[in-house]
């Protein structure tokens, strides 16, 4: 799949085209603001964020939008977080109230400033909507936090139906996650399912684009259902800017669809693949009764 870059039109292609909805974005962003929230939408200038403001989705960013590493992909700031903020406990939850979701995703930058990296603000916050607003399913979207097992414990009796933790891309591609290692992120996944058992589904997901081979692909397929993992997100990497790592390649639809198929074959038991799809895009479907298609 990996192709040279310098052969590469930087123009998107017509598939990777995505109509703006300026106003549904402007509301949104002035109800967040309120509260002083951030999302990753806005952070990590998500494609979908018209899409998904439009139909009143947001991914919130709890711990803060100021990241401990400097990932050569991601569009959060890196720097020296601010302390955490216990008020955003209470301004997720009246968010997630006054927008009527019944479904939310939670987030964070990295935090390995924190001795457990966040992971009892991740449970305050689920544990908080949950009470609040009963009828709501939570997904937590974590970091690392260093594989440290408190901290995953913590993340599991949380109450989230779904825990994401991102492998992002292929072991040979991993120089663009500082501070991160392929092993420990399957690790990772491998005690979230082993602390929760069948009441966690765990999910991951990847990038390609930006040189990964099919059959590199695949055996990530395969580390990923090994320790458990049966959700599964694969998008287009979109560079933020010229600062960041170079797009060498956009993937057509057409092999978005064979990763879907392959990775259904192999076990998943459910797939977004497409240009667009990101962890959080679409994320209630993945607990949706509906069969996926191929």
């Amino acid at each position: 799949m990996s192709v040279d870059e310098n052969k590469v039109s930087f123009k998107k292609p017509q598939w990777l085209r995505k109509k703006l909805v300026p106003h549904a974005q402007k509301e949104m962003e002035d109800l967040l603001g309120k509260h002083g929230l951030h999302t990753i939408c806005q952070e990590a200038k998500c494609p979908n964020i018209s899409e998904c403001y439009a139909k009143r989705n947001a991914t919130f960013l709890i711990l803060g939008n100021i990241c401990t590493r400097r990932c050569t992909y991601c569009n959060v700031h890196t720097g020296k977080p601010t302390e955490v903020d216990l008020a955003e406990i209470d301004g997720v939850t009246e968010s997630v109230i006054k927008l009527g979701l019944k479904f939310v995703v939670i987030t964070s930058p990295a935090r390995d400033d924190l001795p457990d990296g966040g992971a009892e603000q991740f449970y305050r916050v689920t544990q908080n909507i949950l009470k609040k607003s009963p009828g709501t399913q939570v997904e937590i979207l974590i970091p690392d936090f260093k594989a440290k097992e408190e901290s995953l414990q913590r993340a599991v009796d949380s109450g989230a139906v779904i825990i994401g933790h991102n492998v992002e891309t292929v072991p040979s591609l991993y120089h663009i996650r500082r501070n991160a290692s392929y092993e420990r992120s399957l690790q990772v996944l491998k005690r979230l399912k082993e602390l929760g058992g069948e009441k966690v589904k765990t999910k991951s997901a990847l990038m390609v684009g930006l040189g990964e081979t099919e059959e590199e692909m695949v055996q990530v397929f395969k580390d990923l259902l090994a320790v458990g993992c049966k959700f599964l997100s694969i998008g287009q990497y979109l560079a933020p800017s010229g600062e960041y790592e170079k797009v060498k390649e956009f993937v057509k639809p057409e092999q978005f669809q064979r990763y879907k198929e392959i990775a259904l074959d192999l076990g998943f038991e459910f797939v977004h693949s497409t240009p667009y799809a990101r962890s959080s895009y679409l994320a209630h479907e993945y607990l949706s009764k509906d069969k996926n298609s191929i």
